[in-house]
């Protein structure tokens, strides 16, 4: 039987448990023969932190760890082996956990990691002969918090120091998810703060480092050159653009092929690669390893495992500040199509709420999008973006729901989609206007008020794209003209929905019954712009009979729905 690590990054742990796993072990020699600063981003989840832990065991001098390795693809480098394995002190550290919501609690955090690292070297240095009783000194004041910011800015250069006196060998540093701080701070309002911490930090460490053999950084984000590696030109980065290293994390199709058949699972390939494949990084279509080791866990059944692991805050923040047009082109992605956009590969956190150039890389950069074709330009990677998958497209519905139930709650938003579906419109109208009244913002709709009211609805009901018997469309030829938006039903008992929208310019002083009445007039020519323009041909060519027409007029929050029905309810 197949045991498989979940939720377990360390490779000693696990080769000595005997779970199985997929042997990359190769990345370490790539990663040794690469520059002196190698810096490798990708999604959470994707295998960084195991890549990792492996490389700290086989570089550690202290480690004694060569069983691990029998078997494994790496073992057949032998000159590798002899020069490289067990031969250097190795400082190693994650800041997965830093997610603070002030920059005293993460700057204490940080202490207390970079403490971790002094500690476990703490017997063999503060003993040694080789040491000064200043360097003692110094290290029993990182030990006891009697330090001040700068000398926590070159803590790592002070204890390369340290260990390249004793052991007279030259030091590497591994640093997992260094931007996870970066995160924090942007949402925690502490960016600036946080960043002159690293910038001094990762400055000291890796920047004319004479005690410094190797530095391996991984994380989702390449934060921007400026901001964070000012002056520190020897640094390798490959991002999910690059080809090196990209089949290293994340799984590919042969070996989940493997692990299926492994299972006896190779049934539900064909499903698998719909919810978990579609990462193209470098020349490798990969799947999710994360969702895939939980997928095969629970003996095939597909979920959402990686959405599960965070509450993608981030994300969350930048989709509901978004402007009008981001959400029109996020809705064209929702409905399985692509858009094209200039990625910028260096992430600049103080851009994100101005830039969306910003945004949309880094939502391609943290797993959120994949890329279908690339042109490198003058002006960078010319991108072309998609939804990688179901797992990642239940993500952005999921916000949309939790946004629009927001203060009422998820199965009252059930039941608001339950009144469109059953052809309520009565219900439907009444929590449409407590969304509007009590959600959504008059700023949310001040540039392309049809687009958001477009989007407003594609939103309320991109839930059903995970439900079977459902299909929806926008701004799709049929009859002699596009119309807006269609729900198409292949349910029986179900209405197909077909939406019209119309916005109104309403004059001032007008009382709120001619309000009315100019909303109503307008909501029944866009009723009748469904027949004369035949907008329900594409429907009625797939047989489809029991059909619900909607025509929307609305000035602000502002509207009046009509309806009329074709077939029987």
């Amino acid at each position: 039987m197949l045991r498989l690590p979940i939720g377990d990054s360390d490779f000693k742990t696990i080769v000595e448990d005997k779970l199985d796993f997929v042997d990359k072990s190769l990345f370490i020699k790539e990663v040794i023969d690469d520059a002196r600063v190698v810096l490798i981003t990708r999604p959470r989840r994707f295998g960084k932190t195991l890549n990792m832990s492996m490389l700290r065991y086989f570089l550690d001098i202290n480690s004694n760890a060569a069983d691990l390795f029998a078997n494994l693809k790496i073992t057949k480098e032998k000159a590798f082996l002899v020069k490289h394995q067990s031969q250097y002190p190795v400082i190693d550290l994650t800041f997965k956990d830093v997610k603070s919501s002030t920059y005293e609690t993460a700057y204490q955090k940080i202490l207390e990691i970079i403490q971790m690292v002094y500690l476990k070297f703490q017997r063999v240095l503060l003993n040694s002969d080789k040491l000064t009783d200043f360097h003692k000194e110094k290290i029993n004041a990182m030990l006891k918090s009697q330090v001040q910011q700068a000398t926590i800015e070159n803590s790592l250069l002070f204890l390369s120091n340290c260990l390249h006196d004793h052991y007279g060998k030259k030091v590497c540093i591994l640093i997992d998810e260094y931007d996870t701080p970066i995160h924090a701070g942007f949402l925690g309002k502490y960016y600036q703060e946080i960043v002159e911490l690293f910038r001094g930090l990762l400055g000291a460490a890796l920047k004319d480092n004479p005690y410094l053999f190797k530095a391996v950084l991984t994380g989702i984000l390449r934060v921007s050159k400026e901001s964070l590696f000012s002056g520190l030109n020897n640094i390798a980065v490959y991002s999910i653009l690059s080809l090196k290293y990209g089949d290293y994390f994340g799984f590919t199709e042969n070996e989940v092929a493997a692990l299926l058949a492994q299972t006896g699972l190779q049934a539900k390939s064909e499903e698998i690669r719909c919810w978990y494949n579609g990462y193209q990084i470098g020349d490798h279509r990969l799947y999710n390893p994360w969702s895939i080791v939980s997928c095969l866990m629970k003996n095939g059944v597909a979920d959402r495992y990686w959405l599960n692991t965070s509450d993608n805050a981030l994300i969350k923040h930048l989709l509901l500040k978004s402007t009008d047009t981001f959400k029109t082109q996020l809705e064209s992605l929702l409905l399985g199509h692509t858009i094209t956009y200039l990625i910028d590969e260096y992430i600049a956190f103080s851009e994100l709420d101005t830039n969306e150039q910003a945004v949309w890389s880094l939502f391609l950069m943290a797993g959120y999008l994949t890329v279908d074709s690339l042109e490198r330009t003058n002006d960078g990677p010319l991108c072309q973006l998609r939804i990688p998958n179901i797992e990642i497209q239940s993500l952005y519905r999921g916000i949309f729901v939790n946004w629009l139930s927001d203060g009422f709650g998820i199965p009252w938003y059930n039941t608001f989609l339950s009144h469109l579906l059953d052809g309520n419109m009565i219900e439907f109208e009444n929590k449409l206007k407590l969304i509007l009244e009590r959600i959504v913002s008059v700023h949310d709709m001040s540039h392309d008020p049809e687009a958001f009211y477009h989007g407003l609805l594609v939103g309320l009901t991109a839930s059903l794209g995970d439900r079977k018997g459902y299909e929806i469309k926008s701004n799709r030829e049929s009859g002699y003209g596009r119309y807006d938006y269609m729900i198409l039903s292949q349910l029986e008992n179900k209405p197909t929905i077909i939406f019209e929208f119309k916005k109104v310019h309403l004059p001032k002083k007008k009382s709120a019954k001619e309000i009315k009445d100019i909303l109503v007039k307008s909501a029944n020519e866009a009723l009748e712009q469904i027949n004369s323009f035949g907008y329900l041909a594409e429907a009625k060519s797939r047989g489809i009979t029991n059909i619900l027409k909607i025509g929307l007029a609305f000035s602000g929050k502002r509207f009046v729905l009509v309806h009329a029905q074709e077939g029987v309810l």
